[in-house]
């Protein structure tokens, strides 16, 4: 069993906190694959300042393939972000290198050659997943809240496992999900934030709620470390509800957490000193 994850990498930074960390969506869900004993490979690119410096090395650290992972000439990507109580509040995107992201075929075929293979919007793979799908590979792919835009509905019929975010939105959840598996997708997943998670497979609807965490000290990652568990969980070749199940009980771990997975490396905002 081997995943791909394809995208997007950056540094979160808290000025107000002098806190940062290397994250992005299909960082954290690769590393949180790799932390569940799936051989995971992330495929994407770094700027070449000591931000993608940092990334480079915690994703070696981790345990990634790296093969086909490079480095571009500019900025890596930087989320400025803040704390309301435990809840993360994105400010800005500075999005460096990652707005001239071009796969290479090698780089696509190498993916393709994965059981499957996650992604989302900001990953700018969206014109090559069909050549992905027709390597043979799965696709999960992480929609956030994007779920009534266009070109979301031109890459559903070429997903696996669609994800969505809707916060506590749960009348709208049942539409968003029956809605994405008749547009094409295999199976449709919401997350609810406290309200919990539904998904629908075409066959049934199935709900989870929340596993009550120990702490919460930051929501950041929740939803990264909930699809991680749940692909685990469905490789692995588990019920709907289980894998559902899965997610929630992943997520209720990562909120006790300041960064996005279990030892997430913290450094000043700058990035050149680790905290402690």
């Amino acid at each position: 069993m081997r995943v791909a994850a394809v995208g997007d990498n950056c540094i979160d930074v808290y000025a107000e906190l002098d806190l940062a960390y290397p994250t992005g969506n299909a960082v954290d869900v690769a590393i949180q694959l790799r932390e569940l004993g799936v051989a995971t490979s992330f495929v994407g690119f770094a700027g070449d300042d000591h931000y993608g410096d940092w990334i480079a090395d915690t994703l070696a650290a981790e345990g990634l393939d790296l093969s086909h992972f490079g480095r571009l000439p500019g900025p890596t990507a930087i989320a400025e972000l803040s704390l309301d109580g435990v809840e993360c509040i994105h400010r800005r995107y500075h999005e460096g290198v990652q707005a001239d992201v071009r796969y290479s075929p090698e780089q696509i075929v190498f993916a393709a050659g994965h059981d499957l293979v996650h992604s989302a919007p900001w990953a700018y793979l969206d014109e090559s997943l069909p050549a992905i799908r027709a390597g043979g590979a799965k696709i999960s792919y992480d929609y956030s809240d994007r779920y009534d835009r266009p070109e979301s509905a031109r890459t559903l019929p070429l997903v696996d496992y669609a994800f969505f975010s809707l916060r506590e939105q749960r009348d709208d959840a049942e539409r968003v999900v029956r809605g994405a598996v008749a547009q094409g997708a295999g199976t449709a997943v919401a997350t609810l934030g406290g309200a919990g998670s539904l998904a629908f497979d075409g066959a049934r609807v199935v709900s989870c709620p929340i596993v009550e965490a120990e702490s919460v000290v930051n929501t950041v990652g929740a939803g990264d470390s909930f699809i991680a568990a749940f692909l685990r969980a469905t490789l692995d070749g588990g019920e709907l509800a289980d894998c559902l199940a899965a997610g929630a009980a992943r997520a209720a771990r990562v909120v006790g957490l300041f960064g996005p997975w279990a030892g997430a490396p913290l450094r000043n905002a700058a990035g050149n000193a680790p905290k402690g």
